[in-house]
């Protein structure tokens, strides 16, 4: 973890920034940054969104829904490129965790980039998954 992350808990996290710190990370390509009242409402709907900023700069977001207890499905991880590989996305999802309870498991969809990383942190896949069109 870099000592000059500050990590927060950020239910107001503006569409601004959100859209910013998407846009320098692969995931932004798979949203929809041009649809403001969409990303508004992925924002307002979501029940933890963790963020990690340097010097105020919003270099990290998990955005998650949970139900507190059982499970939380985290939407969306996206660390600035320019500040990857610094422990920062693993923090990020332990401080997810931590805000929606110890025995709510976490659950995400791997961006295809970003499908070798999470065995690297120590995530188990899951073969199970389906998606309704």
């Amino acid at each position: 973890m870099s000592p000059d992350i500050d990590y927060a808990l950020e239910p107001q996290l503006s569409v601004a920034e959100f859209v910013d710190v998407l846009r320098r990370t692969s995931l932004g390509e798979r949203r929809p940054l041009d649809d403001l009242p969409r990303i508004e409402a992925m924002l307002r709907n979501a029940d933890i969104i963790m963020t990690a900023r340097c010097d105020g700069l919003l270099v990290g977001v998990a955005r998650a829904v949970s139900d507190f207890s059982f499970c939380t499905y985290l939407s969306d991880l996206a660390v600035d490129e320019n500040f990857q590989r610094r422990g920062i996305g693993r923090e990020l999802i332990r401080r997810t965790q931590e805000a929606a309870g110890i025995q709510a498991k976490i659950l995400l969809i791997a961006a295809p980039k970003a499908v070798d990383y999470y065995p690297h942190i120590g995530m188990t896949r899951h073969d199970s998954c389906w998606l309704w069109p």
